[in-house]
């Protein structure tokens, strides 16, 4: 069964980091409602605004991309530092791992979507709509978040505008078109069984 939720930025529950050193903004988690030790996949946004240790969450994969800001450089398992912008595509690596964000010029947003390795995985894509897009759904469960801009998404019915920081998402609907419509730079999050 297709499940087509809506999900609007001013409804997106807000919790501290598992460190205690900011704050996220979860966009969606399963199974919902799970808290941070036990959910299976969990897409949300957080601001960085100072230097310092990510969190670590074992057995899980995670996937960072910049939304605002100057970018930061994570030191992935004592690796040399990757620098992440706005303009770089999003960046995967195990959060299960040490990882030392420095800050670029000031604070940070970005986009974290993470997964449990054992059973699934996931993909980020960002794309930049201009005029109509139609995309496949290939995956268990789908996420398009409006970053920038507003766009129109359409699937199997169901119509609805996004703003900026609105997502989508489609549970079973392997098969599916999504349609994309007006201007808008987007992130699209695919979740599978592994």
């Amino acid at each position: 069964m297709t499940l087509a939720t809506v999900l609007r930025a001013s409804t997106y529950r807000r919790m501290p980091w598992k460190n205690g050193g900011g704050e996220t903004v979860e966009i969606a988690v399963s199974p919902k409602g799970a808290v941070l030790s036990d959910f299976d996949w969990r897409v949300s946004m957080a601001t960085v605004a100072t230097d310092g240790p990510f969190s670590v969450f074992p057995g899980i994969d995670r996937t960072l991309s910049i939304l605002e800001g100057n970018g930061m450089s994570l030191s992935i398992d004592g690796g040399a530092p990757v620098l992440l912008t706005q303009d770089s595509d999003p960046l995967a690596f195990p959060a299960d791992v040490s990882v030392s964000a420095t800050l670029a010029d000031g604070t940070i947003t970005d986009l974290n979507v993470m997964s449990r390795r054992a059973s699934l995985r996931h993909r980020v894509e960002r794309i930049d709509v201009d005029a109509t897009s139609t995309l496949k759904v290939h995956a268990t469960t789908w996420v398009g978040l409006c970053h920038r801009g507003d766009v129109i998404l359409e699937c199997g019915g169901n119509r609805t505008d996004l703003g900026p920081g609105d997502a989508f998402l489609l549970e079973g609907g392997e098969g599916a078109d999504v349609v994309l419509s007006g201007r808008a730079l987007c992130y699209l999050i695919t979740i599978e069984s592994t």
